[in-house]
């Protein structure tokens, strides 16, 4: 016979189980993924673009993806000075369907307005609580 305590537990386990199912199903709509990439470092650029090209070919396009940029590697996004490979790779997921947010606090400290960086981009106000809106719209988050 079950006590009261491990009745509460199993009740607690199962809840718990419910939440988990409720989160993973929140990373998806109609089928679709919903993931959020988190891109600071500027050394990482390429490999996170890479890593979105990626997961394009993974799902058969059928995911929502939303970059948001801040910090130092904003500067590899200035449409003047990208590299011919980052430009290529970045108009390439835009057209796949990649969103694309640059932090305004970054563009300010930098001295970048929106039309200095390469074509998509959108302003976030600030990138960490851009990132946080998206995770509680049940985007998942990946920071490669």
């Amino acid at each position: 016979m079950m006590r009261r305590r491990d009745i509460f537990r199993v009740g607690l386990a199962g809840a718990a189980g419910l939440l988990g199912l409720r989160q993973v199903k929140a990373a998806t709509v109609e089928g679709r993924q919903k993931v959020v990439y988190h891109l600071s470092d500027l050394d990482k650029v390429g490999f996170v673009l890479g890593n979105i090209k990626n997961h394009y070919e993974g799902t058969g396009g059928k995911v929502d993806i939303v970059l948001v940029v801040h910090g130092p590697a904003l500067a590899a996004f200035k449409s003047k000075s990208a590299s011919a490979a980052i430009s290529s790779r970045f108009s390439g997921l835009v057209r796949d369907g990649l969103t694309p947010h640059a932090c305004a606090n970054t563009m300010h400290g930098m001295d970048v307005a929106l039309t200095d960086l390469l074509d998509g981009f959108h302003a976030a106000g600030s990138g960490g609580v851009k990132l946080a809106e998206l995770q509680r719209q049940g985007y998942a988050y990946l920071r490669p």
